[in-house]
């Protein structure tokens, strides 16, 4: 059944929050520009998402800039289509999502849909349609890495959390900002948050919608890296080709069940099942060779390599 919302006026105070917030206008990195002319090929850089393939990693960015990269109904829908292209190419393994212009996203496009002269239409079935913020609602089988600059709120914030990782600049700001206006979390924010930092802290900040700066973020585990400003997007990227290189099948058969530990079983031994069925094809899959390998290396005096990670 669809829900249909009429035309909403939207206090222009709450517009100016989400979408005119003072910004250092050189903080970012503008990915798309420092690309070769090879690199882009077949990408549109007029367009509300831009994506870049790099050998195994997709680089996903929201090209809304003027607009604080704020999600309107194209951008909702060109995102879905990316992430679920990425999630159905077997030749790619991570991708990395970020913001075009120095914000990683300042939620939904509410001046759009305050001037919006016709209507929103939103489907009560989560499990059938995209959210309003596009692929929020997703569960991909394949790592996303957020590259988060500058504010990630609101609806930004639930596209944040839609990713495993989140490597997140000094002068960021994350927060449920929505809150003092009374615009709910439609999109997983009061579903991922709680599991993600524990319900007690996610409560603080669905609670006060006050901003939670870098370094908070990553006590609470909101952020798994903290990095200079203009640095997310490169050292989410070098991360992403860091976790491209291990054994991908053995990589995904532990974050799917991980998953599904927290959001699908019903007990522990349930969880261990599922963990040891999904795990036993990797064994002969992946983890034979991989012993192998290490036993010759072991046998030339090598042991476990440096890693980076």
């Amino acid at each position: 059944m669809a829900l249909t919302l009429r035309r909403i006026s939207v206090n222009n105070s709450f517009r100016r929050a989400i979408h005119h917030v003072t910004l250092n206008s050189v903080k970012g990195q503008r990915l798309y520009s420092n690309m070769s002319k090879e690199e882009r090929k077949g990408a549109d850089p007029g367009g509300t998402v831009i994506s870049e393939r790099r050998g195994t990693v997709m680089v996903i960015g929201i090209n809304r800039p003027e607009a604080r990269n704020a999600v309107n109904q194209e951008t909702a829908q060109r995102l879905t289509e990316e992430l679920s292209a990425f999630d159905q190419d077997n030749s790619l393994n991570v991708a990395v999502l970020y913001g075009v212009g120095g914000n990683f996203c300042a939620g939904f496009d509410l001046k759009e849909l305050a001037q919006s002269s016709g209507s929103l239409k939103l489907e009560e079935d989560v499990s059938c349609c995209p959210s309003p913020m596009g692929p929020s609602r997703m569960r991909l089988s394949k790592p996303l890495i957020a590259a988060v600059s500058g504010y990630a709120v609101a609806g930004g914030l639930e596209l944040a959390l839609l990713a495993d990782l989140r490597v997140v600049e000094e002068s960021s700001i994350m927060g449920v900002f929505c809150r003092r206006f009374g615009v709910p979390l439609i999109d997983g924010g009061t579903v991922r948050l709680p599991q993600l930092i524990g319900l007690s802290r996610a409560l603080d900040l669905i609670l006060t919608g006050r901003p939670v700066k870098a370094q908070e973020a990553l006590t609470f585990g909101l952020a798994n890296r903290v990095v200079p400003d203009g640095q997310a997007l490169q050292v989410a990227l070098e991360l992403a080709e860091q976790v491209s290189a291990f054994p991908q099948l053995c990589l995904r058969a532990d974050r799917n069940s991980a998953y599904h530990a927290v959001f699908d079983s019903s007990s522990f031994t349930q969880s261990m099942q599922y963990e040891f069925d999904h795990g036993l094809p990797v064994i002969v899959a992946e983890a034979v060779t991989g012993a192998t390998k290490f036993t010759l290396g072991a046998g030339r005096g090598g042991t476990f390599s440096k890693s980076k990670l």
